[in-house]
């Protein structure tokens, strides 16, 4: 019963991690755009707060996450575990981007296109798309 728990704080913390891997490149796109600083300084702000909280929700997501690993055990016939336990460092790794992106806007350095945050804007939903299919489908 226990681990049912941990599962269902898992995929609601996650699901709160996502909204933020989702939204956050979205902001990236308006700052990108925008030229009007009391506007850009708005979206700074709700940058730097999402990315914060965002942050805040990561930790007991993958904290869940591991705990489950930890039920399931290593073991044959576990390889779509290890293939998941990937597709989440690719994640950790696009949140941490998304941090160091964020400061690049702080700093009024951005060199990047709005074309460029919508294309990476869509990496999460594929990072998305391929740990739910390892999971459901347990495919190795």
């Amino acid at each position: 019963m226990l681990m049912l728990w941990i599962k269902t704080f898992h995929i609601v913390l996650i699901a709160g991690w996502f909204a933020g891997l989702f939204y956050l490149p979205r902001l990236f796109v308006n700052l990108a755009l925008e030229t009007q600083p009391v506007a850009i300084d708005r979206l700074l702000i709700m940058a730097r707060k999402l990315y914060r909280f965002m942050s805040f929700i990561a930790v007991p997501a993958l904290l869940c996450g591991l705990w489950l690993w930890l039920g399931v055990g290593i073991g044959r016939g576990q390889g779509w575990i290890h293939a998941k336990l990937g597709v989440v460092l690719l994640l950790i790794g696009y949140h941490l981007i998304c941090g160091r992106m964020l400061a690049t806007f702080e700093r009024h350095e951005n060199r990047r296109s709005p074309r460029f945050y919508r294309w990476f804007n869509e990496l999460p939903v594929l990072g998305m798309l391929a740990a739910v299919a390892l999971v459901i489908i347990k495919p190795f």
